[in-house]
């Protein structure tokens, strides 16, 4: 039977380079896309089948960032499918992005521009806002509606003859400094984004502990800096031309510089073709590429305390009960 692969923001970036490369591996699999809008959706679909026209690729509309949409996706995937392979949570938003150039400034001065520049640490801001169901945007767009499709998937995830995997898009910019229990949806900080990816570390490791028993597997990787579209609204686009030559050499010393799409979804193929019980679930696999344009995989120790996953967990299922129960007609 084939495997059934349902991927994320596929729309652009790395996800829609991900799909290709998935149906480069393995042109079998049935390859489903999830994207905020069927316009999106269908756009993408004709664009993987433009290059692979025998491949079976499907659609899903869901919007990680509204509850409602995330229910009705996953009660429609339910109804679609028997299990689900591989999942890849591969959405996320980093609305009104700031660079702090006076950190760059001090980071040259210090020694730490290197360090800065591949981790974005200090350099980058957001503005975050409510969404409507009263959450902060980037927390649930980023974290909490994938957590939510899982929680509703699990019937199609846990329980079948072989292993299915989760495998989540973080960040090197995921950042113990800018996360907290307190104020995990970063209501108060300016670093949302960071704080988002470091929870959806948090919640990786809690996830294995819970059901690699039941046959459910979790990842983490950090496609390192890519240009996408994400990317290019950080700076002026006149800017990021006068950048490029720069960032290509800047390829020589960090690694984590995979600067294309194809490139950032090193790690997620990877992944693609390993044996889940031999992995490292406290490990970030990072996409690389040397500055001869090489691509490999580097697993990364997370700094991440288990004893904290363990109250953020515990933490996501109280928001669950709370903000699920005005969505009683989207639950079975």
């Amino acid at each position: 039977m084939e495997r059934v692969v349902l991927v994320t923001g596929a729309s652009g970036g790395v996800g829609l380079a991900l799909c290709r490369r998935l149906l480069e591996e393995d042109g079998r699999i049935h390859l489903c896309v999830a994207c905020r809008n069927a316009l999106k959706a269908e756009a993408t679909r004709d664009a993987i089948l433009e290059l692979h026209p025998a491949a079976q690729v499907s659609t899903v509309e869901v919007d990680l960032g509204s509850l409602a949409s995330v229910l009705r996706a996953a009660k429609e995937l339910r109804c679609r499918f028997q299990r689900l392979d591989f999942v890849y949570l591969n959405a996320g938003i980093m609305p009104n992005p700031h660079v702090n150039f006076k950190a760059l400034w001090k980071g040259l001065l210090t020694g730490k521009l290197l360090h800065m520049l591949t981790t974005a640490e200090g350099v980058m801001t957001q503005t975050d806002r409510l969404n409507g169901d009263g959450l902060q945007e980037v927390f649930a767009t980023n974290l909490f509606g994938h957590f939510i499709l899982i929680r509703q998937l699990e019937s199609l995830l846990c329980g079948n003859e072989k292993p299915s995997r989760l495998i989540w898009t973080s960040s090197s910019n995921a950042r113990e400094s800018a996360f907290s229990l307190s104020d995990y949806q970063h209501a108060k900080g300016q670093e949302s984004y960071s704080s988002s990816k470091y929870a959806t570390d948090l919640t990786s490791v809690v996830l294995n502990r819970k059901l690699n028993k039941q046959g459910l597997y979790s990842s983490v990787v950090c496609p390192g800096l890519v240009m996408s579209n994400m990317t290019y609204r950080i700076l002026p686009v006149f800017l990021w031309t006068l950048l490029m030559p720069i960032m290509w050499l800047i390829r020589f010393f960090a690694k984590t510089y995979t600067l294309t799409p194809f490139n950032g979804a090193e790690a997620h193929v990877w992944l693609f073709k390993q044996k889940p019980e031999y992995l490292d679930v406290l490990a970030k696999y990072h996409s690389c590429t040397s500055g001869l344009g090489k691509n490999y995989v580097e697993p990364r120790k997370m700094d991440v305390d288990e004893e904290t996953a363990e109250k953020f967990y515990q933490k996501l299922l109280e928001l669950e009960e709370q903000t699920l129960e005005r969505y009683g007609d989207l639950l079975d």
